[in-house]
């Protein structure tokens, strides 16, 4: 039922019109001014009316009918106002409104008034207005300019084209940023106009473009600190006197931002110091400070509590070298190892690094304790649009390890070696996708620093897709092989084990792997544990499902062997799983069946850290 108001404003049109017919034109235009007026104020302080919907048809096109909606929504009307001829016109302009910049400047609405809160508006669009001539010229320096005249010539509307008045107003407004992100600064439209001749149902369009001259990079000024100024001039993708480019600015712009120097920078075009055409580029900047520590931690039940230290200092001298170093404690192993890089052409993606290091490790389930120096040089390198980085690499290692059976062992080796990595993933902590994938190839010679002729290659990968926001899948895998003359003298740390939470689940880690008899020291009794083989594979295949916000649960199966024969059976491990995605990262525990010939139990994994 309408409301009381409603009812008065109603009585108060027909008043309204009797009077407009009766009176000059003039009086009728104010006539009709007031009662839009009155009926206004009446709908402001009429009780809540509940929204109307209406139902658009005779529209085809989906945008269209949406921009009629959009404009009728914005019309503050009561439904039974809608009666009145008055607003049944105040609605057939506002649908004349919404189409016309589609070209249909000669439309027809009804209204008509539904049960409930709806109202049917039935729109006859008519015959269009199209295209009957476009004109189009370029004043200046763009006229020369074959990308530039490329996309002046771009514009979507061609003749005998329907008339779209927000691609003309698009293109204008499309255009002039095109022409300042290219260095056109003095541009401007001389002249833009759009002709409508309704009675022939045709426009004719007028573009008019005064380029200006191009302006070039000029040279560099800083803003700040200037002891980077040779690092930040080889980052630098243009030269003085290049066409001025946004879009290289802004590589210019994320080489400074990823090159680990900086706290802060930017670099940006300065037109109002510009000299003739070069307009210089300032760089402001902070650098990072001298020294920098982090820390971070995690757990696993193959490993227990872990720690890592980190110090760095990213400014050695001004040719960008830098030092880091880390330490790495748990229980089985400590490890510490220093990093001094040298940035080479492209300075985020290619360096030369060298690397010393220190790592004891004795895992009370393998018999394993051994002491490892290493001095190793690398050469990275890594194309800018690749997400593939390359290592070079030329590593001496000595190692001091009991293993087995084995009498204490010191091996010797130099190993040549390349590596090649692709790492990507959404986010650091809580990856939803990610891919991961590195292959190895060492070789050592005897004779030539190596104790024992040596050949290792190793390739490994995981993949992680969540789909829907439910369901994440892992998949994952590892293969391996070494070839020597003398497998007793390979150092422990080189050979393959398998088993543990990262690679196969339900066995201890480094469970899977050949077997020795080892006394052990504190009981005297005689030991059956692991010594590592000369072949690994690994596969793992998880499925989790999320149940809230950062709860998921999960199943996996898992397969996979380190041995010296490679057609010795595999071990599965198998189970359920939950992760609790916490604010320092993903908390994975599973509780794992270990399905072997040798053993057959239960074991929990307990995860704490990024899986890529």
């Amino acid at each position: 039922m309408p409301s009381t108001w409603s009812g008065l404003a109603t009585l108060q049109g027909l008043f309204f019109r009797q009077l407009v017919r009766k009176t000059p034109k003039a009086y009728c235009l104010l006539a009709r001014g007031l009662l839009c007026v009155q009926l206004c104020l009446l709908s402001t302080v009429s009780l809540a009316q509940e929204s109307i919907t209406y139902d658009v048809q005779g529209v085809e096109d989906a945008k269209l009918r949406n921009n009629i909606r959009l404009h009728l929504g914005g019309l503050d009307v009561e439904k039974a106002l809608l009666t009145d001829p008055y607003w049944q016109d105040e609605v057939a302009e506002t649908v004349a409104t919404a189409v016309q910049p589609y070209g249909f400047y000669n439309s027809e609405t009804k209204v008509r008034i539904q049960e409930g809160n709806r109202v049917t508006v039935t729109v006859a669009l008519n015959t269009p207005l199209t295209i009957n001539k476009v004109t189009r010229e370029i004043i200046g320096a763009g006229r020369e300019d074959k990308a530039f005249r490329e996309r002046f010539n771009s514009l979507k509307l061609k003749e005998g084209d329907v008339l779209n008045q927000t691609v003309y107003e698009s293109f204008k407004s499309s255009m002039f940023n095109y022409a300042l992100s290219n260095g056109y600064f003095d541009y401007f439209w001389q002249a833009t106009r759009l002709d409508l001749v309704r009675g022939e149902k045709q426009a004719n369009v007028l573009l008019i473009a005064q380029s200006g001259p191009q302006y070039k990079f000029g040279e560099l000024k800083f803003v700040g600190e200037d002891k980077a100024k040779a690092i930040i001039k080889r980052l630098k993708p243009f030269k003085t006197g290049d066409a001025y480019s946004s879009s290289v600015l802004g590589d210019f712009n994320r080489r400074l931002n990823q090159s680990g120097y900086f706290n802060r920078v930017i670099a940006r075009p300065v037109v109002s110091d510009a000299e003739g055409l070069l307009v210089p580029i300032e760089v402001s900047l902070q650098h990072r400070p001298t020294d920098a520590f982090d820390v971070s931690v995690g757990a696993a039940t193959d490993t227990g509590p872990r720690v890592r230290l980190g110090w760095e200092r990213p400014w050695v001298n001004d040719k960008g070298h830098s030092v880091s170093s880390d330490i790495f404690i748990s229980e089985p192993e400590q490890s510490v190892t220093a990093d001094y890089r040298i940035p080479m052409k492209n300075i985020t993606r290619d360096y030369a690094s060298i690397e010393a290091g220190y790592q004891f490790i004795e895992y009370a389930n393998t018999s394993f304790e051994s002491e490892t120096l290493s001095l190793s040089a690398h050469r990275y390198t890594q194309q800018d649009d690749s997400p593939w980085q390359h290592d070079y690499s030329v590593t001496f290692l000595r190692e001091t390890y009991d293993q087995g059976d084995l009498d204490t062992n010191t091996t010797s080796l130099v190993l040549p070696g390349y590596s090649i990595t692709y790492r990507n993933k959404d986010d650091e902590l809580n990856i939803r996708n990610g891919t991961y994938f590195q292959a190895l190839v060492q070789y050592g010679k005897e004779g030539f620093g190596s104790d024992i002729d040596y050949a290792k290659t190793a390739v490994e990968a995981m993949l992680i897709r969540t789909y829907a926001n439910k369901h994440r899948i892992t998949l994952r895998g590892e293969i391996g092989a070494i070839k020597t003359n003398s497998f007793d003298d390979v150092p422990a740390s080189l050979r393959f084990y398998a088993g543990g939470d990262q690679s196969v689940r339900g066995f201890k880690f480094r469970d899977l792997s050949p077997k020795a008899d080892v006394i052990n020291p504190e009981t005297g009794k005689l030991d059956v544990e692991s010594i590592g083989g000369k072949y690994l594979v690994t596969s793992s295949i998880e499925y989790a499902y999320s149940i809230a916000d950062n709860w998921r649960i999960a199943a996996f199966v898992d397969a996979g062997k380190a041995a010296n024969d490679i057609s010795d059976s595999l071990a599965y491990g198998i189970g359920p799983g939950v992760h609790w995605l916490s604010p320092i990262g993903a908390v994975r525990v599973y509780l794992a069946r270990g399905l072997s010939k040798q053993e057959n139990d239960w074991r929990i994994h307990f995860i704490l850290g990024p899986e890529l």
